[in-house]
């Protein structure tokens, strides 16, 4: 079992930055692909980034390559997105999810979820 608590969304200006930051619970933090999801009003959860087990490969959408950027520190048991260059369309609730082993992309592939922290970018 793993427990994830998200933390650092808030209200941001345009062309702002935020960090994200997701604490886990449990010892094997290291065996688990972490992955970044977000969702806006109205639309499904889509995927936003993802890191593998030792933080090696990263992996990205296309509409935040190059502003945001996926981390972890495993010795924290902690995962990080930095987003910078927020635009309004970043707007959603921004949820970290796990699954033991390998990354995949797919939202229904990852087992366990935060509550979901809300990010809101002014235009």
């Amino acid at each position: 079992q793993v427990q994830l608590v998200e933390s650092g969304g808030g209200l941001v200006q345009a062309g702002g930055s935020l960090r994200l930051a997701c604490a886990a619970s449990g010892r094997t933090f290291s065996s688990y692909a972490m992955g970044w999801f977000r969702q806006a009003p109205g639309k499904e959860r889509e995927f936003v980034a993802a890191i593998s087990r030792g933080g090696g490969n990263t992996y990205y959408t296309d509409s935040v390559k190059g502003r945001f950027t996926i981390s972890r520190d495993n010795a924290k048991n902690t995962v990080y997105l930095q987003m910078n260059s927020l635009k309004p369309e970043d707007t959603a609730v921004y949820y970290c999810a796990a699954r033991p082993g390998d990354v995949i992309l797919k939202r229904e592939a990852y087992q366990y979820w935060g509550q979901g922290t809300q990010v809101t970018v002014s235009s």
